[in-house]
């Protein structure tokens, strides 16, 4: 079973998550955005790595990253990407989950993102999470004019989120191991 990484992101690891980011969003951030970021005390920004196997002795730096920003009591999340060539495994769902449970950490009180109309995958994950739609921002893509769904996660607060952040863990590492993945999570996550 390959083992999956999931840590912040550290600044040897910048110009492995600017070619993520040209990958699996087509350039969405700049080098000197993600280290903004690194600097920023309300922001989080998650990678996922792949440790060797025998198999994939050099697998990519990176398989995924996210990122939150805590704006007063709302997790805004403003990127989720996977490396193509790793879609479908349960990496979306370790990021959404992790990203969730920091906002939960952070004590903020909901979670809010935008996803692209044709996003069906996104928009099924992130519905999966109890994520709900409350609005649409028109044109929101420059690239394609594309309008995005805006959609938000409520009761972070509650007291019957922590069983819920655990349910969640059980069913992405049963989902991981499906796929042949096990994740290693650090101490502070």
């Amino acid at each position: 079973m390959a083992v999956l990484e999931l840590q912040p992101l550290c600044e040897d690891l910048l110009p492995a998550v600017v070619a993520l980011d040209r990958l699996a969003l087509g350039g969405l951030w700049t080098l000197e955005g993600y280290a903004r970021e690194l600097d920023s005390p309300n922001s989080d920004l998650l990678v996922l790595r792949a440790a060797p196997t025998p198999e994939r002795p050099e697998p990519p730096p990176l398989v995924g990253l996210a990122c939150l920003w805590s704006i007063l009591e709302e997790a805004h999340i403003t990127l989720l990407a996977i490396d193509p060539h790793y879609r479908r495994q349960g990496f979306g769902q370790t990021l959404l989950y992790a990203l969730l449970d920091r906002a939960w950490k952070r004590q903020l009180e909901w979670a809010t993102l935008e996803v692209r109309f044709s996003n069906r995958a996104a928009l099924s994950l992130y519905q999966q999470f109890g994520f709900t739609q409350v609005g649409i921002r028109r044109g929101y893509y420059k690239e394609t004019g594309e309008d995005a769904r805006i959609l938000w996660r409520s009761g972070l607060k509650q007291p019957d989120f922590p069983e819920t952040l655990a349910q969640w863990q059980s069913q992405i590492h049963d989902r991981l191991a499906r796929s042949h993945w096990s994740l290693s999570l650090p101490d502070d996550l």
